[in-house]
């Protein structure tokens, strides 16, 4: 039985673009004067369909035919590319930059959505122009002017595209560790000898170059993180004209082949090893410095935390569209008789399995969890635009912080939920949710590695309970308890079921702040951060929450009648998310305030 469901609903975006997030606001602003809701809705428009016809249509290709390393070229098959063609011709992949860099300067807000399109309708595919994207804002932030008009401006146009290479083999996440070596030479360059492993768009033949930003340790640098700094390395060399030029000395060593997100390409890279190529004829990939010796990591978490971001928004996408899908499924597909229907009567005709309440159980769930992690991503965003055009230094600073603490959240809630979401839908399709006759399957595979990119569940733990909640005596927890604090009070004004959900809030908050003041009472990090993977889960959960209430209060506001199903909805998932998934927190907290040490006390001899 086909089904077709939107890759996401447009209805929801628009509903927490202008209901709740007030977009449109923006454009008074001086940074945003020359949009309006009219130029929003455009691109907004133009993302649905360009995702939807040259996206969307090869993903299963993608997954079905991952790319492939001859020993020489790495190959994607051909529908890849003239994809990413129309997106970069679309003028979508410098969306957000500034009209001076050569985009259009969109509110962040308003490019997430569109990019969610894409994410949603092949991941692998969208992955080369979100990591291009990346690197191009580092650059912009932390480039010389000769970096940015030799390397951003290709890059916007979609001619060259960008990777990010921090970890090694021998290193994984622990970046302290990576040993690949910056010689200076004397000319303002340096010469590269190292491996690069896990590299998302490391090597193709999609774009006339590919420009990498590599992590190494220039000679008599102090250990450790300190002593990283951040090299541009191109694929091709630029020649004398601003033509390519001759190839660097950086080759794939081979492709890894993953269990989700297979058209990406993910590969190990060599450095310097100079028996293929040797730019100016010796050995080593030449690279160029970006931002000051040893500050390369500050530099590259620029980009890591967008990333970190994008891999929430991207897992948001997959637990999306899958949620669709299995409601589209749910909605056609005819199967037994409800109990109070006489479900015996094998005479009585059967019904949609959306009549089945532990079907209906499921769907609900998935609509919690995606729409509430989406309303997550969108506000995330909108701190970016406050970041970058708030009217005074000090909104500046407060939606900095904000931002800071939520990142590790909005990275590891919605890479985890949605990744739930994800199993539910294919649980919703039954026998047929698991055969690759049905997208969901795929879903499930591609979103698991998100709980892994760009940072794992454990390490998010520690980044929130380690450095986040306590930076700066405790102010970023202290910002997001007054934005919390500011929709409780108008859940109060509004009275009714709205003051109810927010005094369930307000409790649940209030045990956030008592619970961290607890975890670091005795001043023992080692007992705190054995918990951190708990504390991300339950204050990731009364974050969402949070974000359900503002969903919930924006219902009540908005135009139209109240009895709209699009709103009823709306209220029903916050409802679930209250009454099902805040309660979670209970147990979590009172194990938290317990500073239990279980874990902590294992041997490793006893697993």
């Amino acid at each position: 039985m086909a089904t077709t469901a939107p890759l996401l609903a447009r209805r929801d975006l628009d509903f927490l673009l202008h209901d709740w997030l007030d977009v449109t606001s923006l454009t008074r602003r001086e940074r945003y004067k020359e949009h309006s809701r009219e130029t929003f809705d455009d691109a907004l428009d133009l993302s649905e369909r360009i995702a939807a016809r040259h996206f969307a249509p090869h993903n299963r290709r993608n997954d079905l035919e991952e790319p492939w390393f001859d020993g020489e070229r790495v190959h994607t098959h051909e529908e890849v590319g003239p994809a990413l063609d129309v997106f970069a011709e679309s003028g979508l992949l410098a969306a957000a930059m500034e009209q001076e860099a050569g985009g259009m300067g969109l509110p962040h807000t308003v490019t997430t959505a569109c990019f969610a399109f894409f994410q949603a309708a092949n991941i692998g595919t969208s992955a080369y122009p979100f990591l291009t994207l990346g690197n191009a804002r580092l650059l912009c932030a932390h480039g010389s002017p000769e970096q940015i008009d030799t390397w951003v401006r290709p890059m916007l146009e979609g001619r060259f595209f960008g990777t990010m290479c921090l970890s090694e083999p021998q290193a994984g996440s622990s970046l302290a560790d990576v040993t690949t070596r910056a010689e200076p030479q004397g000319d303002g360059t340096y010469r590269l000898f190292g491996t690069k492993m896990w590299i998302s768009g490391g090597d193709h033949e999609l774009a006339e170059n590919i420009v990498h930003l590599v992590l190494a340790r220039i000679p008599g640098g102090p250990p450790g993180v300190k002593g990283l700094s951040l090299f541009l390395v191109p694929k091709y060399l630029p020649g004398p004209d601003g033509s390519r030029g001759e190839r660097n000395d950086v080759v794939p060593a081979g492709l890894n082949h993953k269990m989700g997100y297979r058209g990406t390409t993910n590969t190990l890279l060599g450095f310097g090893e100079g028996t293929r190529h040797r730019p100016g004829g010796k050995a080593g990939a030449v690279g160029t410095l970006v931002g000051a010796e040893h500050h390369g990591l500050a530099c590259m978490f620029h980009m890591m935390n967008g990333a970190r971001i994008g891999v929430g928004a991207g897992a948001m996408a997959l637990g999306y569209t899958g949620y669709l899908k299995s409601l589209a499924y749910a909605r056609e597909r005819t199967q037994g008789r409800p109990p109070a229907a006489g479900g015996k009567d094998a005479t009585a005709p059967q019904v949609p399995i959306v009549e089945h309440t532990d079907v209906r159980r499921m769907l609900l769930a998935q609509k919690a969890y995606v729409e509430g992690a989406l309303a997550l991503l969108l506000y995330c965003s909108r701190l970016v635009d406050e970041q970058q055009s708030a009217g005074t230094e000090e909104e500046r600073e407060r939606a900095g912080l904000l931002l800071d603490v939520l990142t590790p959240i909005a990275k590891s809630w919605p890479s985890q939920w949605c990744l739930e979401a994800n199993s539910l839908a294919i649980q919703v399709l039954g026998g047929y949710g698991y055969t690759r006759d049905h997208d969901v399957e795929q879903h499930y595979r591609d979103n698991r590695l998100n709980p892994i990119h760009e940072g794992t569940h454990g390490i998010q733990g520690l980044d929130l309970l380690g450095r986040k909640v306590v930076r700066g005596g405790g102010e970023g927890l202290r910002v997001l308890g007054d934005a919390v604090g500011r929709t409780l009070e108008r859940a109060d004004a509004a009275g009714g079921e709205a003051a109810r959900l927010g005094a369930s809030l307000r409790a649940a908050w209030e045990r956030v702040v008592t619970v961290t003041a607890r975890l670091w009472e005795p001043g023992d990090p080692t007992v705190a951060l054995a918990n951190s993977s708990v504390y991300l889960e339950a204050v990731g959960h009364v974050v969402v929450a949070w974000v359900w209430l503002g969903q919930f209060l924006a219902t009540l506001s908005a135009a139209g009648p109240q009895d709209d199903p699009f709103l009823l909805g709306k209220r029903q998932a916050a409802r679930y998310f209250f009454r099902v998934e805040l309660p979670r927190t209970g147990p979590q907290f009172d194990l938290l305030e317990a500073r239990e040490t279980v874990v902590l006390d294992t041997d490793p001899d006893w697993l």
